[in-house]
């Protein structure tokens, strides 16, 4: 197996609500939801960067698929860490995700290793950490 990933898939309860969320209010481009045609097919594919896709899936949908049972989700099970290059880019990108109806799981802030962030989770709970790290390099 080569070390690459390229969909990164989170279990949803309400796929036109995730859609909104991550399409209108933090901008993330997708052709919409697609497979409706399909039983359990219904998804929603946003473009990261090249090479990468974020999907949305309904989580009943995914326990068919997969053959395991539905269970209560818990956001600190996963995040999903959005580097960027300065302390201001984190404020912006949090004040982003806060008008996007995101809930602020901690406030942005100086970390004991050097760096700068703060975590929001999305309308099902899934955790976002946006950072700034003095070590990495962000790309543009």
């Amino acid at each position: 197996m080569k070390p690459r990933i390229t969909v990164l898939t989170l279990g949803v309860d309400n796929l036109e609500r995730s859609l909104a969320f991550y399409r209108d209010g933090l901008g993330f481009p997708t052709e919409g939801i697609v497979g409706q045609q399909f039983e359990h097919g219904a998804v929603a594919f946003f473009d990261l960067q090249p090479g990468l896709r974020l999907a949305v899936w309904s989580r009943k949908d995914i326990a068919h698929d997969t053959g395991l049972p539905l269970t209560p989700s818990s956001p600190v099970t996963f995040t999903i860490g959005h580097n960027v290059g300065s302390k201001e880019e984190v404020d912006q990108a949090m004040e982003q995700a806060r008008k996007a109806g995101a809930s602020i799981a901690v406030e942005a802030h100086d970390t004991f290793w050097g760096g700068y962030s703060g975590y929001f989770q999305d309308p099902d709970g899934h955790l976002w950490e946006i950072v700034w790290n003095p070590q990495w390099e962000a790309e543009a």
